[in-house]
C-alpha cells in the first residue's frame, strides 16, 4: 500500500498547531511536505495557501492540510485552484463529512479556534475518511461543472 503524503502549511497564526500537526504525522508514518511558515514572524497567508492548494492539485501530495487563525483566509485561498476543495472544519463530524460528502482534499483549521488536541482528532478523522461516492457523485460532479465554466 502506497505511504500518504500530505501537505501541511500555515501562517504565524497556525505555525504552532501547524509544526504539532507535522509531528504527530510524521509519529504514524505519513510523508509530510511542510510548506512553512517555520516561525511566528508575520506572514501572508495567501503565499502558504496557494503552495499548499498547488501541492494537492498538482498530485505532490494526496490531501493537505492548512492552519491559520481562523482557517477561513487559507481555505478561500486553496479554494481558487482548479481541482481543490478546502473545507474549513472545527469539528470531527464537518471533517467526516467533507471528506465522505464533498471530496474535500485539503483541510483547514483555525489556531484561534480549535485546541490541539481537537486538531489532531480533526486531522485523524479527515485522513481516515474516504469520499463514499453514489449520490455524491452526482454533486460533486456539478461542483466541478460550475468549477470549469465561472470564469466565462
Amino acid at each position: 500500500m502506497k505511504q500518504m503524503r500530505v501537505a501541511v502549511g500555515a501562517d504565524h497564526a497556525g505555525y504552532e498547531l501547524k509544526d504539532v500537526i507535522k509531528k504527530h504525522l510524521e509519529a504514524r508514518g505519513v510523508t509530510v511536505c511542510d510548506f512553512g511558515t517555520h516561525s511566528v514572524d508575520s506572514v501572508d497567508y495567501p503565499d502558504y495557501g496557494f503552495a499548499v492548494g498547488k501541492a494537492v492539485r498538482d498530485g505532490e501530495a494526496d490531501l493537505g492540510v492548512l492552519v491559520c487563525g481562523t482557517g477561513q483566509g487559507m481555505a478561500i485561498t486553496a479554494n481558487k485552484l482548479a481541482g481543490i476543495r478546502a473545507a474549513v472544519c472545527g469539528d470531527t463530524f464537518s471533517a467526516r463529512c467533507a471528506r465522505e460528502h464533498n471530496d474535500a482534499n485539503i483541510l483547514s483549521m483555525g489556531a484561534r479556534v480549535v485546541g490541539q488536541g481537537l486538531a489532531l482528532d480533526i486531522v485523524e478523522v479527515f485522513l481516515k475518511s474516504e469520499f463514499l461516492g453514489g449520490r455524491h457523485s452526482n454533486r460533486l460532479a456539478r461542483i466541478m461543472d460550475i468549477e470549469h465554466s465561472g470564469n466565462e
